[in-house]
Formats: C-alpha cells, sequence, structure tokens
C-alpha cells in the first residue's frame, strides 16, 4: 500500500489582526480573525475564491505566508482522482460565480475537500466564524475592503489544477529560492546598515574629543613657549640688559626711549616679574570628557525642542503614597527574589539612582505583579501607577530594552479591553506618559511581531489599540488619557494603516460631543493623519 500524501490546512487573517485587535470595542464581542483557509496536498495550495477553484505552490498568494498550520491527516486519494474531483466541483458547487464572502466561501470548500481526502472537518473555531458579528453594522463596514482582496475578487494569481509540469515546477522552486535570498540579502543590507551608522557615530564622537584635546594641547603649548620666553627674558638676562641700549638695529630709536629709560630710577627685581601662567587654559582629561557630555547634552535638548510638544501627565502620582501602598499589599506574598526586585524598584523611583539598579529580572517582577491572579486589582493599579512616574525618565528606555525577548507589558496591554476601568486609566497613562523621553516613544512605535493568543501584535499595534480604547471610552478619564494619546502619536511618523484606523476611531469619537480641549486634540491629529495618508 503507498504512504499517501500529506495534508494540511494553511490558515490566514483577512483583517491582518484588526479584527482581535478592535472586534471587542466596536462589536462587543472578541473574535480571533477573519478567517481564510487552503488545502496544501500533493505540492499545491488550492483554494476556493472569486475565481473559482485556484492552486499555487504552497504560501506564494497575495497574502503570503499563514498565520499557521495544521495537519489534518495522510491521504490515499491519488493525484489523477483528486483533479478529476476538483474539476467536477470548479463546474458545479464551487464555480466562481457560487463565492459569497459570509455563506459560501474558502472555509466551506477547505471543509469539504478535507473531508474528501482524510475524512474529517477543518478546525470547528473557523466554520463556527459567528455570523451575528460578521453582519453587524460596523463590520459590514469593512467588507467592501475585505472583498477587494484578490484571492476573494479573483485575482489572487492561482491556476486551476492541472497535471504537474516539471519545467513549471522547477521554475516556481527557482523563484522562491530567489525570493528567500532576496529577503534573507535585504536582511544583510539592513544590518550592515545599521553598523555603518553605529561606525560613524562613533567616529564623529571621536573627532569631536580628539578637536576638543587638539585645542587644549594648543592652549597648554601657547602657555607653555609665552612662560618659557618670559623666562628667558626676564630671568636669564642680567637685569643691566633690560637698561642697556642696543643699537644695532635702529640709533634713532636708540637715541629716544631708550635714553629716557636710561634716566629713569632703577627698579628692584620683584616677585611679580615672574611670568603669569593663564590657569583658566589647563584643563584636566574630566573637563575634556565634561565639554563632550555638555556637547551630547545640548543635541539631544535641541532634537527635544525641535520636536512636537507631547501631551504628558508628570505631577499626578505620589510614588512614595503608591509604593508603600503597594509594599502593603504583597509584602508577605513575596520570594527572596521578588524582594530584592522591590528594592530595586525602592531605589529607582524614591532614592534617584538610575535605571543601572535595576537587575536583569526586574522585568519578570513586574509581570508577576500585572499577572498573578491571586493578587487584587489596586496591585496592578498601584505597579502601573509607579511606571506612570517612571515614563518620564531619561534612563526609562533601558528598562524597556528588557522587554524585547518576553514583551511582558506589551502582551498586559494587548488585553486592555478586558481590563478593570482602574487598570485601564493607569496602563494608558504609563504608555502615554513614555511620549516624553524620544527613545521610549519610538518603543512604542516598534513594527517587530511576536505570537500572542493566536495573533501577530507588535508595539505599534498595541499602542493603536490602547490609543483607541481609551479614547471611545465612556469614562471622562479614559477620554482624557485617550485624546493625549492620539494627539501624541500624530505627531510622531506612523504608517499609512495605523493613520486610518486611529482617524476612524477619531471620527467616532466626534460623535460623543467632546469638550474643547478634547476636541482640539483630536482635530490637530486628524489633520496630521489625513497629511500622512494623502
Amino acid at each position: 500500500m503507498e504512504e499517501g500524501a500529506e495534508v494540511q490546512l494553511y490558515i490566514y487573517d483577512l483583517s491582518q489582526g484588526m479584527a482581535a485587535t478592535f472586534s471587542q470595542m466596536f462589536i462587543q464581542k472578541h473574535i480571533d480573525g477573519i478567517w481564510h483557509t487552503a488545502i496544501v496536498v500533493y505540492g499545491k495550495e488550492i483554494y476556493f475564491g472569486g475565481s473559482g477553484i485556484s492552486a499555487t505552490t504552497p504560501g506564494t498568494t497575495v497574502l503570503g505566508q499563514p498565520l499557521r498550520k495544521e495537519t489534518l491527516g495522510v491521504t490515499q486519494v491519488p493525484y489523477e482522482i483528486l483533479l478529476d474531483y476538483l474539476n467536477g466541483l470548479a463546474s458545479s458547487t464551487f464555480a466562481g460565480h457560487t463565492y459569497n464572502l459570509l455563506r459560501h466561501n474558502c472555509n466551506t470548500f477547505s471543509n469539504e475537500l478535507s473531508q474528501f481526502l482524510v475524512g474529517k472537518q477543518i478546525p470547528q473555531y473557523i466554520l463556527d466564524l459567528p455570523n451575528e458579528a460578521l453582519s453587524s453594522p460596523i463590520v459590514q463596514q469593512f467588507l467592501p475592503i475585505l472583498e477587494f482582496n484578490p484571492i476573494i475578487s479573483g485575482g489572487g494569481g492561482g491556476n486551476l489544477l492541472r497535471p504537474p509540469s516539471p519545467e513549471f515546477e522547477q521554475l516556481n522552486q527557482d523563484i522562491e529560492e530567489a525570493r528567500q535570498k532576496s529577503a534573507a540579502l535585504e536582511q544583510r543590507r539592513i544590518a550592515i546598515n545599521e553598523k555603518i551608522e553605529k561606525r560613524e557615530r562613533r567616529k564623529k564622537k571621536k573627532k569631536r574629543k580628539q578637536s576638543i584635546s587638539s585645542r587644549q594641547s594648543s592652549v597648554d603649548f601657547g602657555s607653555e613657549s609665552s612662560t618659557a620666553r618670559a623666562t628667558s627674558r626676564d630671568v636669564d638676562r642680567p637685569w643691566f640688559d633690560e637698561y642697556t641700549p642696543d643699537c644695532s638695529s635702529s640709533s634713532s630709536s636708540c637715541g629716544g626711549s631708550r635714553k629716557q629709560n636710561s634716566n629713569s630710577p632703577r627698579r628692584p627685581y620683584t616677585m611679580s616679574d615672574e611670568p603669569q601662567t593663564n590657569g583658566t587654559q589647563e584643563r584636566t582629561t574630566d573637563q575634556v570628557v565634561d565639554e563632550i557630555e555638555t556637547e551630547e547634552r545640548r543635541e539631544r535638548e535641541e532634537r527635544r525642542k525641535n520636536r512636537e510638544p507631547p501631551i504628558v501627565f508628570k505631577d499626578s502620582i505620589n510614588v512614595k503614597e503608591e509604593f508603600d501602598a503597594l509594599v502593603n499589599l504583597i509584602d508577605s506574598k513575596l520570594s527572596d527574589d521578588d524582594l530584592k526586585s522591590l528594592e530595586e524598584l525602592h531605589q529607582y523611583m524614591l532614592e534617584d539612582e538610575g535605571s543601572w539598579a535595576l537587575g536583569e529580572n526586574f522585568l519578570q517582577f513586574i509581570g508577576f505583579l500585572l499577572n498573578e491572579t491571586s493578587f487584587p486589582s489596586e496591585v496592578r493599579v498601584r505597579t502601573l501607577n509607579i511606571l506612570t512616574s517612571a515614563a518620564v525618565k531619561d534612563d526609562v528606555i533601558l528598562l524597556l530594552h528588557q522587554d524585547r525577548r518576553e514583551h511582558i507589558l506589551m502582551n498586559y496591554a494587548h488585553d486592555v479591553d478586558r481590563l478593570p476601568i482602574d487598570e485601564q486609566i493607569a496602563l494608558t497613562a504609563f504608555m502615554v506618559n513614555l511620549f516624553e523621553s524620544l527613545s521610549s516613544s519610538e518603543w512604542l512605535l516598534y513594527i517587530s511581531e511576536w505570537t500572542y493568543s493566536s495573533s501577530q501584535i507588535s508595539n505599534i499595534r498595541v499602542s493603536t489599540k490602547v490609543a483607541v480604547n481609551a479614547l471611545l471610552s465612556e469614562n471622562p478619564r479614559l477620554q482624557d488619557l485617550g485624546s493625549a494619546f492620539v494627539h501624541n502619536l500624530a505627531s510622531k511618523e506612523v504608517f499609512d494603516d495605523v493613520a486610518v484606523e486611529i482617524a476612524m476611531a477619531v471620527l467616532q469619537f466626534f460623535n460623543m460631543k467632546p469638550d474643547e480641549e478634547k476636541l482640539f486634540r483630536c482635530m490637530k491629529a486628524l489633520g496630521r493623519f489625513v497629511h500622512v495618508s494623502r
């Protein structure tokens, strides 16, 4: 008996993460994604769309790589019989004109083909995508956008199944290899450019330091030369040489000024005749380093002045009260390592020690406080309030960079719409205050993606979600923070899709009749987003 062919299900999210991000706030129901599926068997990705049944090399449709791959089983159906079966479906049940996004779609076809090949259905969560959610007025506005997708509209680029052609298969393999090499070269180019930029910055700093050092050496040399000349003139020469005329150059001048000097009483030599050293020109290495650091601070300050001033809330938190309250809530429930991290937090926030006081496991401690279900909500609120005050520190970016691997803060923030109102307020205030520093505000806009709760998310997606959630909340405090968040995001360079998402939320916010201050912030932000999207 033949071994058979493996059958896989490729799962894509047509909303590109928007459904998971905004479904709760728009339709009061969470949707993980708007799924498009395809069956992969015999080296072909087979799917159903507006042009009927199509097939292509796996992972090469306009949707790119799938969000997930699930193995359905192994089929014993020969390739020729599969072709006959699909050609029959393509001319009847699954002809192109029968496609309907809500009722007769790619998932219907994938389920049919899966049962034919391996005798089982595709996962139920794909088939159970709630019709009441897809039929809601808000989602109906997005349907034209989804239907414009080439896979759905019929321009996906796939071909109807036909007997395999070795030349065609080889061509597809060559194209895929070229695409992968191109992607690898692009990543290498980015890495090289980053190294070059770092090298240029180091050269510039070294050149500036050398320039300052050369100026110092020049000053020191000039001081020593003048000292030597003065010493040679005033000390080594006999005292009477000062009053003896030298007529070798000009006898007339000797008869004038020198004559007058010869009649003057001779003054005695005193300590005041010693050469004077200009002490203000003598600088130590520490002074040179201080000058370099001062110049760098001046450059940073100038960049800060030139950017749009963010809206932040610096004085809204009493750090000592928040810390004492947090300690009272958790002190008896902490391990020795947790107590050490708590002491580090005390040094950083109350003793102003700087981020160097925070250990490598400090963010794990913060994650423990934010995610431990046995703690009351007040623990999370107090923790976030302390972080809100920390957000305006210049070195907070060093703390944020600890979160590159586990994404503790952003994973927590992604679930903002499921948090109690007090936690939402504290979390939003923390993220708004991160705009105080240029580096931490850029951290909010990072686009590197990772998987969380079966969704692909990034810093910018989470930031957008938190901003929109706050802006469209019915809580006045959250609305205030949300309008500040949107205003601050608009002052940065964001991609078109982010600008469109936030602009739509702003337009919806206008229906809530906000007060003048919030209206001004949002109008200003909307103007910037329109400019970005032109």
